[in-house]
């Protein structure tokens, strides 16, 4: 008689961990291409007796009043909302080299300032490593204990004997567990590391911080179920060969979504910049044909930026679309809206946009910035260094109305520009007292906007 297997064969999705008993060659759940991958899995086994479930009335349930630990650092306080919530489970994710270990140990350096035990768990250095980075960034190690294990049964028994402020893991990636048979990183081990450190957060009301990596995609690597479980997913944005570091919120269950907060690489590591309008416009060219600044509100946070605009003839037979920092199929709308309302012969020329510092702006208001920028760059006719535009363009060639246009007036009063063009039915909405003594302008059209800028 044939014996039974222990393990049983199964194939499992790298990108969203679907589970398959035959190999496919596109994941069922994502659609990913050549993402699953063979895994011994062994049986599910029932043991033990389970315990009935309660409930309770919502009303019975005692509000949380706990206390946020507050960083120190601003920019990291900033975007989570006031500080880290005991208990949470915080995944930042980024490029590598992009500085996540740096704030992550600045970010230590700075709890254990508070004279807070915090703990330090890296997988993919050595003490000695960790040592000399600290040594760079002037970082006074007191108070920060650091181990290099790598299996979440030690890690998890370490922090209960230990009881620090905080628990930082460098990187959920190389952590595993002894139950699961499978190597350090794939789906499998992903998910159970981060969901016995899920437990412990939540058990003993310790901030777990995780380390992610990301892939070339930018996406955090592992499966998609890891940022569903966490309650808070950080990305660490930049461009290595720029100073600016942009750290952005997109799940947050105890704050804002829409945060962000900016750094600059310096010699001693990552400090926090508390004008980040004044510095992105610092190297701003004067009358100069394709540039424009707009004003943004990320979160609760104004920042005016520089949109950059070239557009040139093509000397090939598809002209091309880049755009950096902004969404490439908005450029290539906003072109056609060009085209079709404005006769402006677009289709022949290479158009280049960026958004000057290295961050990346998604809301609508940048349309009109755009749009402003392409004309001035093809009309080879500067736009007024003292004037901001803001808006929304729909197809029709219609300038429609944006959020929090008050706040973004003043911090263009603020920086000195004196002159707004805005959308007619934001200007009507403006209080008396809201115009920071500042001409606005309201345009309907974006034949309007021409005409205002460029004297038809």
């Amino acid at each position: 008689m044939q014996s039974a297997k222990k393990n049983t064969p199964m194939f499992v999705c790298g990108q969203c961990g679907f589970v398959s008993r035959k190999w496919l060659g596109r994941c069922p759940d994502c659609g990913a291409w050549d993402s699953l991958s063979e895994q011994d899995r062994p049986a599910p086994t029932l043991s033990g007796r389970r315990t009935a479930a309660t409930a309770q009335p919502l009303t019975a349930v005692a509000p949380d009043e706990a206390v946020r630990l507050v960083t120190g650092i601003g920019e990291m306080d900033r975007v989570l909302g006031g500080g880290i919530v005991p208990g949470s489970l915080v995944l930042i994710g980024g490029d590598p080299g992009i500085g996540k270990s740096t704030l992550i140990l600045q970010l230590l350096a700075s709890l254990a300032a508070q004279q807070r035990t915090v703990l330090y768990v890296t997988g993919e250095e050595s003490v000695h490593q960790i040592r000399m980075r600290a040594g760079r960034l002037a970082i006074a190690e007191q108070g920060i204990e650091v181990s290099t294990e790598n299996c979440v049964e030690a890690i998890v028994d370490l922090a209960g004997r230990m009881g620090p402020a905080l628990l930082a893991v460098d990187s959920i990636q190389t952590v595993y567990s002894e139950e699961v048979g499978s190597a350090p990183g794939s789906v499998t081990q992903v998910r159970e590391a981060a969901a016995r450190l899920l437990a412990l957060a939540k058990s003993s009301h310790l901030p777990v911080l995780l380390v992610g990596h990301v892939t070339k995609d930018g996406a955090i690597a592992g499966p998609r179920v890891l940022e569903h479980m966490v309650d808070t997913v950080l990305y660490f944005e930049g461009d290595r060969g720029q100073v600016f570091r942009i750290l952005r919120t997109v799940k947050n269950r105890f704050g804002s979504t829409n945060e962000i907060g900016v750094f600059e690489m310096q010699e001693r590591g990552l400090v926090g910049v508390d004008n980040p309008s004044a510095l992105f416009l610092a190297e701003r060219p004067v009358n100069v044909p394709g540039s424009v600044v707009l004003p943004s509100v990320e979160g609760t946070r104004p920042i005016l930026v520089e949109v950059q605009a070239l557009v040139s003839r093509s000397s090939l037979g598809t002209a091309r679309r880049t755009a950096i920092g902004a969404d490439p199929q908005r450029l290539a709308l906003l072109t056609a809206v060009l085209e079709k309302k404005l006769g402006v012969t677009l289709f022949d020329h290479d158009i280049f946009l960026n958004i000057a510092g290295g961050i990346r702006i998604v809301e609508p208001a940048l349309d009109l910035g755009v749009v402003a920028a392409l004309l001035s760059s093809f009309f080879e006719r500067p736009i007024d260094p003292a004037t901001v535009v803001c808006g929304e363009v729909g197809l029709a060639g219609e300038v429609r109305a944006v959020g929090q246009m008050e706040m973004r007036l003043r911090e263009a009063g603020r920086l000195g520009f004196a002159t707004f063009l805005m959308p007619e039915s934001s200007a009507r909405q403006l209080k008396s007292n809201g115009r920071q003594g500042m001409r606005v302008v309201a345009v309907r059209t974006v034949a309007e906007l021409a005409e205002h800028l460029f004297g038809g």
